[in-house]
């Protein structure tokens, strides 16, 4: 991902993106070197929201709404997101302030502090990409498994109501 040459500009390591829903659960996740701007994962973490099943009708396969930081502020990915029928809402540099974002922004953050919380993932030990996504993953997993486990204590967990919640409401972008 990243090596000793001069586009790296002496930023080692990678940054995790996701895509979470408005309850903070992971719907997409991706990796990049440290050295890569946000706004080149947008599209991949967009297109890698897996369809949603509902009760009538096909399945979603996109979110009805996007909230992004000010690191997606582009033309080309708001030209995209409205191409695609997403209805974004990412703050514009240099006119409008962060804090607008930031009661939707928290539950991205807390989302990225329970990834966080894995110790796996402090420290990349994996030389290939692959295999740090892979772990990158199961901890992605277990977060789900453990709000779910939240949301309904008293039996077996059913995943399908939260997520076709998780389907109507936004989706927020932050990479760490």
């Amino acid at each position: 991902m990243t090596g000793p040459n001069p586009t790296d500009r002496g930023k080692l390591g990678s940054k995790i993106h996701l895509i979470t829903d408005r309850n903070g659960l992971p719907l997409s996740l991706g990796i990049s070197g440290a050295n890569m701007h946000d706004s080149q994962s947008l599209e991949p973490l967009v297109r890698g929201i897996p369809p949603i099943r509902s009760r009538r009708g096909p399945r979603r396969r996109r979110p009805a709404k996007l909230h992004a930081d000010k690191g997606y502020d582009y033309n080309h990915l708001r030209r995209w997101l409205r191409k695609r029928g997403i209805c974004h809402r990412i703050a514009r540099k240099g006119i409008e302030s962060s804090q607008r974002l930031g009661r939707h922004r928290w539950v991205v953050e807390r989302t990225v502090s329970w990834l966080a919380s894995c110790r796996r993932l402090h420290r990349r030990y994996e030389r290939k990409a692959e295999h740090f996504l892979a772990f990158v993953g199961i901890a992605a997993v277990l977060i789900c498994h453990r709000r779910l486990q939240k949301v309904s204590p008293s039996g077996p967990v059913d995943a399908l109501p939260v997520i076709r919640q998780a389907g109507r409401s936004c989706a927020m972008v932050d990479a760490r």
